[in-house]
């Protein structure tokens, strides 16, 4: 087997994606306990920090998780690594630094960039991504942040709270449009009592200079809003990084939004060629890539005997604001949208043990299923620790297993895990077998006679 890999080992998601924005998210939040020392019954609590230092801290811990995807570690695999710029020359030959290798199928996971809209004047404008961000060293007095899907919302939040001010923009009617509203709510709620400057419904129409200050120009209800800035972060989406590497060329289909068409079980339109992870989509999740790697591995090695659909029946993710949430299978909207009937058991964490001892009593478990059903449909997740939490109910669905399993299962008190077990218990006595409980009354009257 050989890997060729143009860049840097471990990908987006080690470099400049979901490991240091998660390590920025982590200094970001012990300085928001910094600031809510009262709630910890500490009067008074202070911290000096250099923002080139909590930078540096972002490349200490991707050099700390370096070694798990590193060309050591795959070659110790029995991986032939080679680096380079790769390109596929026909359906069993890929050409690299000069030489070409022949395979009997070959798997594209190419991965994808920070896609910039094309608005006027961002070329006049050094602007921030996801790729260039962290090596920022030079804390900016003013951010502006286009974008307001989970990565703008949790790297606006963390430099907020930083003692950046930040100014998100977002063209939609609220941000992370694809939780329920009063889920938007609860984080646009937040990030105003942070100081984290929100304008939703506001589209970016073109940047100028004005006095030596760069300026966004947006649009709301017809009128021209202006965000002046020192810094910018373009956060409005991914693209698949699909061509410039002949797959095009050999016929290779691509879909109208430039991921690689794929059939179920991850085959391009060439056979022989395969292809997982964001270049294909349809989640843009470091584990929905590994979750397709194993589907194309096995098919590719053992298709000519036996070929598996990729299952993405569950596919869970969460977005690392504060409040943390969490999702899995269908929320209230969709639900919505599909014509799914549906019944909504909901367990406010601000009535939890734990949560009220760490100071965190807030959000909620809020579980979907079929009417008069324990079966889960789905599950949202809103406080801390969320994208932990959600597990329990992964693997509910993942093997069929009920809430009235979860509730006969022993939870240890006090964790925060014990909002599963109240969330089911909620369900439960809204689905009070009544027929039962009137032959458990007369049964203990019968006793109470005799």
């Amino acid at each position: 087997m050989t890997l060729i890999e143009k860049h840097r080992m471990g990908g987006d998601c080690l470099n400049f994606g979901c490991v240091p924005s998660k390590a920025l998210i982590r200094s970001a939040k012990f300085m928001s306990h910094i600031s809510r020392s009262r709630e910890f019954g500490i009067g008074k609590a202070q911290a000096e920090f250099e923002f080139a230092e909590v930078m540096e801290r972002i490349q200490r811990v991707i050099r700390q998780i370096e070694p798990h995807d590193s060309v050591e570690r795959y070659t110790g695999l029995g991986v032939d690594v080679i680096q380079g710029e790769a390109r596929v020359t026909s359906p069993w030959t890929v050409e690299v630094n000069g030489e070409t290798i022949r395979s009997r199928n070959i798997v594209v996971a190419t991965g994808g960039r920070p896609f910039v809209p094309p608005i006027e004047g961002i070329d006049q404008v050094d602007y921030y991504t996801s790729d260039n961000l962290w090596d920022m060293r030079e804390k900016p007095g003013k951010l502006a942040v286009l974008g307001g899907g989970p990565i703008g919302c949790e790297l606006a939040q963390a430099f907020g709270r930083l003692g950046v001010e930040v100014t998100q923009v977002e063209m939609l009617p609220r941000i992370l449009l694809r939780e329920d509203p009063e889920i938007s709510e609860m984080v646009q709620q937040r990030f105003s009592e942070e100081g984290v400057r929100v304008l939703t419904g506001h589209t970016a129409k073109r940047f100028v200079k004005r006095g030596g200050r760069d300026v966004l120009i947006a649009e709301h209800d017809g009128a021209e809003v202006e965000v002046e800035f020192d810094a910018l972060l373009v956060a409005v989406g991914r693209a698949p990084n699909s061509g410039g590497f002949g797959l095009e060329e050999i016929g290779v289909r691509l879909n109208s939004n430039r991921t690689i068409e794929v059939n179920e079980f991850l085959q391009t339109s060439i056979p022989t060629i395969y292809a997982c992870g964001d270049v294909t989509g349809p989640y843009q999740f470091t584990h929905v890539g590994a979750h397709q790697a194993w589907y194309t591995s096995v098919n590719s090695l053992f298709g000519i005997v036996k070929r598996f659909k990729a299952d993405y029946s569950v596919i869970p993710w969460a977005t690392f604001t504060e409040p943390e949430i969490a999702r899995v299978g269908l929320n209230e909207s969709e639900a919505q949208q599909q014509g799914i009937e549906y019944e909504v058991t909901r367990y406010g964490i601000d009535d939890l043990d734990r949560a009220i001892a760490d100071s965190e009593a807030h959000g909620f478990v809020k579980v979907l299923t079929p009417p008069g059903k324990d079966r889960i449909l789905g599950v949202t997740i809103v406080g801390e620790h969320a994208g932990d939490l959600i597990a329990e109910f992964v693997l509910a669905m993942r093997h069929g297993l009920g809430l009235n399993k979860i509730l006969g299962t022993i939870h240890i008190y006090p964790t925060l895990a014990e909002a599963n077990k109240y969330a089911a218990g909620e369900w439960k006595r809204a689905n009070v077998p009544h027929r039962l409980l009137e032959w458990v009354a007369r049964f203990h009257r019968w006793r109470r006679r005799s």
